[in-house]
């Protein structure tokens, strides 16, 4: 799929979404690249990818060190996930919808499969009616800053893999401004690609772990 974005550091990956769906906007995502990793007489950055970045609160401490329990930034966004979830449930007309993960993120392999069953599909991303629309950028708002050079070597990678699997006409991810464009359908107003058939669920499911917490939903 491809989408549109916006310059807000803080809210321009989820926004990336709302422009793919034309009746209503999809929900928040979200992923960052490693929190700060304590050394004697310093702090050093740690190799491997967080869920979420650090706060400011962590990584402007006294003493340079993380500080213990989920960062504040982790926290307001599962929150804010949270109450979008619930205003599914209770006003979007989807009693079943998923709770988020444990670090926001929501579950898009079982918000796919509800949307996929017959008569499921409309008001799926935002509530029918737009009934949860407000929750939905209230959880944008909330979304931690991510590594978009890490999002786009992901995205850079499942979308080689899924040409690699079958699906020739998946089209690479983008930067643009500094910021990760998702690949996908070439043309996602006249879609070429048909994710519910064998051969792109397949190749969905084999490169799966290219893409990082969050970015399931996105490409």
């Amino acid at each position: 799929m491809n989408f549109l974005i916006r310059t807000n550091p803080r809210v321009t990956t989820a926004r990336l979404r709302l422009a793919a769906f034309v009746a209503v906007p999809v929900l928040a995502l979200s992923v960052a690249c490693g929190g700060g990793d304590d050394s004697v007489g310093g702090t050093k950055k740690d190799d491997t990818i967080a869920d979420v970045p650090e706060s400011p609160a962590e990584s402007t401490a006294k003493d340079g060190k993380s500080q213990g329990g989920p960062a504040a930034g982790k926290s307001e966004f599962y929150d804010a996930q949270m109450k979008y979830v619930q205003c599914m449930r209770a006003k979007g007309g989807y009693k079943d919808f998923p709770d988020p993960r444990l670090s926001g993120h929501l579950d898009w392999d079982k918000i796919n499969e509800i949307g996929a069953q017959p008569r499921r599909n409309e008001g799926i991303k935002g509530g029918k009616g737009g009934a949860c629309v407000d929750e939905f950028r209230a959880a944008m708002a909330a979304e931690p800053q991510r590594d978009q050079q890490k999002d786009y070597e992901s995205m850079l990678a499942h979308a080689t893999c899924m040409r690699d699997n079958g699906v020739s006409k998946f089209i690479n991810p983008t930067m643009s401004g500094g910021h990760a464009q998702p690949g996908g359908d070439p043309n996602p107003a006249s879609p070429s690609l048909d994710p519910n058939s064998p051969a792109y669920k397949k190749a969905r499911e084999a490169c799966r772990s290219k893409l990082l917490d969050g970015l399931d939903g996105m490409q």
